[in-house]
């Protein structure tokens, strides 16, 4: 399954790009408005780019009236992305959402304290709170995401999404002053991909839950890198603020690749990336 990274599509303002995906993911929803960070707050590096833009969303009132009812019109499946302060924040808004495919819960923005309690206990509300699907979104900035990732699992997540950006500074090489108002932001891009992999190769050995795996994929050979680590699904990020025919050709590269490395299908090569204990046993045997 191919879907958009968080914040990085508007499908109101391009339906045909949503529509070539296999779900559409929203922007964060917060309880109440936010405006955001001042700009600057987007700026390019030399393999990716910085964002700050500060989880800017119309507020759960306005989404769930507005926005949501003509986001269905689209006809594509629907996972909202839910964030806030406190466990109660996004348990109020999970309890307010009804036939979605999925709920994304933002638990790596800055605001969020991300130890493996904290995460827990968010997750553990939001369980409560709906009988809908929860994937927790984590980054790869806490020191033991293995860690984070068993304990959302354990708090009743149904999958995971892996990762979010990492904090990055840009400076302007006239000045030497941060480009971004805020002077850091979140880095994606290229960049991304080797600790995606990480990521996604780490929490799919603790957990063995669904993974949508994402950062950095610019080819279908980097989806099915991510595919062989043990994600189930992938999510385009920042490839579709310049490539918006990205789903289509990602998806024909990715059968390429996939037939390139001998499996039928890229969903054979799930999981490839690990080495298995039966592996082990024969290796053992041979050295022995």
């Amino acid at each position: 399954m191919l879907l958009n990274a968080s914040g990085c599509l508007d499908a109101l303002l391009a339906p045909d790009v949503a529509r070539a995906l296999d779900g559409f993911v929203t922007k964060t929803i917060t309880p109440l408005p936010r405006e955001g960070n001042a700009p600057p707050r987007i700026a390019e590096t030399a393999h990716g780019m910085l964002n700050a833009i500060g989880l800017a969303n119309p507020g759960r009132e306005r989404f769930l009236a507005d926005h949501l009812p003509r986001l269905r019109e689209l006809g594509v499946p629907l996972w909202i992305s839910v964030g806030g302060f406190c466990a109660e924040d996004y348990a109020e808004t999970c309890v307010a959402l009804d036939d979605v495919a999925a709920i994304e819960l933002n638990l790596s923005c800055p605001n969020v304290d991300e130890a493996a309690g904290s995460a827990a206990e968010i997750v553990a509300a939001c369980r409560a709170a709906t009988p809908l699907p929860l994937y927790a979104k984590l980054s790869a900035a806490h020191p033991d995401l293995a860690e984070v990732a068993r304990a959302v699992a354990t708090a009743g997540a149904d999958g995971l999404s892996l990762i979010n950006t990492l904090r990055g500074v840009a400076l302007d090489p006239l000045t030497l002053e941060p480009v971004l108002a805020r002077a850091s932001g979140g880095l994606s891009g290229p960049s991304l991909k080797p600790i995606a992999l990480a990521a996604v190769h780490a929490c799919y050995a603790a957990t063995k839950l669904p993974i949508v795996g994402m950062g950095g994929v610019t080819t279908g050979c980097d989806a099915l890198e991510l595919i062989a680590c043990g994600a189930r699904h992938v999510a385009l990020g920042t490839i579709l603020f310049s490539d918006p025919e990205a789903p289509a050709r990602i998806r024909d590269e990715l059968a390429r690749a996939a037939a390139d490395v001998g499996v039928v299908r890229p969903d054979d090569g799930y999981a490839r990336a690990h080495v298995t204990e039966k592996t082990l046993e024969i290796g053992s045997k041979v050295a022995a």
